[in-house]
């Protein structure tokens, strides 16, 4: 049984109703926090809201496969996409045959069950699964003065705070935040964030930013700075922006 004070959100993804219902079940008795899914469809749908620590997938579903699954969570960019690619998976399937494993890992899953299966078994799997999880470095958590954004769980806090931020302007965010004394322009913007190929007229950039800088704001701080004529830079007060990169502060 999990032992953390907050449940392991997990993602289910099984078209048999009764096998889902049974792992609904006892999942949740030993403390974790399952979202279900019948299809791929769902799955994928669900990919991007519940945040899961794990997804456990069977291999045939009705509109597709879980080595499709897998190959969307590791084709994900972690950065406009809500999906961490480093997500693990585990899967479910009735195919016992080396090449059906072997199509498995090549597709990037982390671990294989074949049916039927242990349920203790299953449970120990999982639970090493989430231990690395567990033990992955911070490295990624980036620090800017009182503002923290930490990709792998992708939290932002301003004085411990939780700002919550829509996709997009999370995506504007951690391009800043990555050279954070760099001035990017509405272009480089455009197209790293949007994907766009030329800017035109539009204003997405100036909303977005006006809204990120007042959510960022929700103790007083400015974090995103207009540079007028060019673009957007992260920090006004250069000296003072402190980054934390793998252990490592620099200013």
């Amino acid at each position: 049984m999990s032992t953390r004070s907050a449940p392991f959100p997990l993602l289910v993804v099984e078209d048999d109703d009764l096998t889902r219902a049974f792992l609904l079940e006892h999942l949740t008795a030993d403390g974790y926090d399952p979202t279900p899914a019948a299809s791929l469809a769902e799955a994928t749908a669900h990919l991007a809201t519940a945040s899961p620590a794990l997804v456990l997938s069977d291999v045939t579903l009705p509109d597709g496969s879980g080595l499709e699954l897998v190959e969307r969570i590791r084709a994900a960019d972690g950065i406009v996409s809500q999906v961490d690619p480093a997500t693990p998976v585990l899967l479910l399937t009735g195919r016992d045959g080396e090449l059906d494993r072997v199509r498995g890992f090549e597709r990037g899953c982390d671990d294989y069950l074949v049916k039927p299966f242990s349920y203790a078994e299953l449970r120990l799997r999982i639970a090493g699964l989430l231990r690395r999880v567990d033990r992955r470095p911070s490295a990624g958590v980036l620090r800017i003065g009182a503002l923290v954004v930490d990709p792998a769980r992708r939290r932002v806090t301003v004085r411990g705070t939780t700002v919550a931020l829509t996709q997009k302007e999370y995506a504007l965010l951690l391009a800043l935040v990555r050279e954070p004394l760099r001035v990017f322009t509405k272009d480089e913007l455009l197209r790293t964030v949007w994907g766009f190929r030329s800017a035109g007229v539009t204003r997405t950039i100036d909303s977005h930013a006006c809204r990120l800088r007042r959510k960022l704001a929700v103790h007083g701080d400015e974090f995103v700075v207009n540079v007028w004529g060019v673009g957007y830079r992260l920090v006004d007060a250069a000296p003072e922006a402190a980054v934390i990169r793998e252990g490592v502060m620099t200013a």
